[in-house]
């Protein structure tokens, strides 16, 4: 079949690194580009293109039909009265508490986190916020800068201006990797905010089915790319029932 002929899949780009980094300006990096790259490869009856949005902006996009798919999701955040039908992708990650390390510091700091100066990704729906992504909620009940940065976040701590800041453990593994010098200014938690699992979401309308994209992930996971993808940033690849 000629490329031509093929279903035109436009999937919504927000800024969620690692998954997906800085779409608006045109940046082909991260997982999302990847995962597309390895759909398109994959098959020639769909065509996978990127649409970028925002985090805000996405939920609008996906009702109006500007983009057919949401990929790194989940329908708690946000979604509920939203039509759409969701597809596992069998992909864990983890949101993850991040501190300075210090004398006598040790996990039972995470355990409360009254009083502590909080860095956290501004829009994002947190587990110990009872998933309220509202901004002055966040800065009044727990003390939160909210930024566009997980960098600034964790510079934030380890420059003292945060006591703790909030990275998926994928990110963290990136982090880590380019600013291996800084690795052992940090303390990590074991405490888990919440476990990403994530999943794609289809508007009732996309041009491709639920069951069919299930079917080429699958693809993805039986031939090993999906492991590929997702296994060098600590995100788990997980058989889906």
């Amino acid at each position: 079949m000629p490329v031509s002929a093929a279903q035109l899949v436009r999937i919504g780009a927000a800024h969620f690194p690692p998954y997906t980094v800085r779409p608006e300006q045109g940046a082909d990096t991260g997982l999302l580009p990847q995962l597309v790259e390895a759909l398109n490869a994959s098959q020639t009856d769909y065509q996978f293109v990127l649409v970028p949005t925002s985090i805000p902006r996405r939920f609008r996009d996906f009702e109006q039909g500007r983009v057919d798919m949401a990929i790194f999701e989940n329908p708690q955040w946000g979604w509920q009265k939203i039509p759409h039908t969701s597809v596992d992708m069998g992909l864990e990650d983890a949101e993850i508490f991040v501190a300075q390390r210090a004398a006598g510091r040790d996990q039972a700091y995470f355990a409360d986190l009254k009083g502590k100066r909080l860095a956290v990704f501004s829009g994002y729906h947190y587990a110990f916020a009872s998933f309220n992504a509202d901004p002055r909620h966040m800065a009044e009940q727990f003390n939160a800068s909210l930024t566009y940065s997980h960098d600034s976040n964790l510079l934030m701590v380890a420059r003292g201006r945060a006591d703790i800041a909030l990275v998926t453990r994928s990110y963290l593994s990136d982090f880590m990797a380019r600013n291996a010098e800084m690795a052992a200014q940090f303390l990590v938690s074991e405490r888990i905010d919440q476990v990403y699992h994530h999943y794609a979401l289809l508007r009732p309308k996309a041009p491709i089915t639920r069951e069919a994209f299930a079917g080429l992930l699958k693809r993805l996971r039986d031939n090993g790319e999906m492991l590929k993808i997702f296994e060098p940033y600590r995100i788990d690849v997980m058989p889906v029932p």
